[in-house]
């Protein structure tokens, strides 16, 4: 039995055994050592010698933490972390740290940083930060101090001293004005492709009548297309990213998974659009876009096409991403429920849905508005 508190135990053997903790793990479980003794006596004394080592070592590692420079730590967290991110997430902490952050903070002792130097740079940064000095956009300042706080609290985890609430500094963003085709100009764009069925202005229309963002329409392999099934399977997206390199300013192109899980999706086909698709224009294999296994179609290649076709057709200048806000409008507008719009558009929940792109036209408007008009009808 042990004395109370001691953690010293009588063994069977007749010797004495004192528990001390050497440390936790990640997970947080403790880390046990022990000493052994032929007297109580002597396993007390072993187990106060080794409990004042540990405790020295502690105060000092400490205290070379707190000496330790915000660089170091958001070093450690990225070196951590870095297994558990696409390359392209990767690719964009490193950019945001060697761009913006470091080279503002990365001097300072993380001892002496504060909430209040942390939102002066935020705000430094919306107002003189790029490359222009003409300040940056909300969105990737936004950015930034979510990279942040990721640092700080694998700091915090990690037995450094954060003494402040960077949860506290908020970065208003503004919400831009989400672009749609109307009504006729998406009967003029739809007209303009039937009358010229090339794999690309098919892949627009595939857009248009799927919500598929233009990643994952450059990465769409002919096999993902089912003409007898009627459906198309998203599971993989293109996109140009940076090169990790010292000499900066290289890019490729990657062909990975989607942004999310639910981002890997089946969609039904309507029937005009599988019948176009397999009249007018469908490789045996390859990308759809190419009808080659080795030449892709990227993704700013078709943002260009859509705008050189919005010339011809006499529509205003829209993004490509336009298309996908068109597709879930048109949705609502005739009727879908929302629970299936919003994994047809991979959202994670029908809240993105609604809130981010949805967007009802006047005449939708309109039109529930006159359902009040009975209530008027008193005569």
């Amino acid at each position: 039995m042990s004395r109370k508190g001691e953690n010293i135990y009588k063994r069977k053997d007749g010797r004495w055994e004192g528990r001390y903790m050497k440390g936790r793990k990640e997970s947080g479980k403790a880390i046990y050592g022990y000493v052994y003794a032929k007297t109580y006596n002597d396993a007390k004394n072993k187990l106060r010698e080794k409990q004042q080592k540990i405790s020295y070592h502690i105060s000092k590692d400490n205290a070379s933490k707190q000496r330790e420079k915000f660089s170091a730590v958001a070093g450690s967290w990225l070196e951590q972390k870095r297994p558990q991110f696409k390359e392209s997430t990767y690719i964009k902490y490193v950019n945001l740290l060697k761009y913006y952050i470091l080279p503002n903070l990365g001097e300072v002792p993380l001892s002496k940083l504060t909430a209040d130097i942390i939102e002066d740079f935020c705000k430094l940064m919306l107002q003189k930060g790029g490359r222009k000095k003409e300040g940056l956009s909300s969105k990737t300042v936004s950015d930034i101090l979510s990279l942040m706080r990721s640092i700080l609290c694998y700091a915090s985890n990690n037995g450094y001293s954060v003494s402040f609430d960077i949860k506290s500094i908020v970065i208003k963003q503004e919400q831009k004005e989400m672009q749609i085709l109307t009504k006729t100009e998406q009967r003029v764009l739809c007209q303009y492709i039937i009358e010229h069925p090339t794999p690309k202005n098919l892949g627009i229309l595939i857009c248009m009548f799927t919500g598929i963002r233009v990643g994952e329409v450059c990465a769409l392999q002919c096999e993902d297309i089912s003409i007898s099934e009627k459906t198309i399977h998203v599971h993989q997206t293109m996109q140009r990213i940076q090169t990790y390199s010292n000499t900066g300013g290289r890019t490729k192109i990657i062909v990975t998974v989607p942004k999310s899980r639910c981002s890997v999706r089946t969609i039904p086909l309507p029937d005009e659009l599988v019948q176009l698709i397999q009249i007018s224009y469908f490789p045996f294999s390859g990308y759809f876009l190419t009808g080659s296994q080795t030449k892709w179609i990227e993704p700013r290649t078709m943002q260009n096409h859509f705008k050189s076709i919005s010339k011809k057709c006499s529509i205003r200048e829209i993004n490509f991403h336009a298309l996908r806000h068109t597709f879930a409008t048109r949705c609502v507008e005739y009727g879908f429920d929302v629970k299936s719009l919003s994994e047809i558009l991979g959202h994670a929940s029908v809240n993105i849905t609604m809130n981010r792109y949805v967007h009802p036209t006047m005449e939708l408007k309109r039109n529930n508005m006159e359902r009040l008009s009975p209530l008027l009808a008193v005569r």
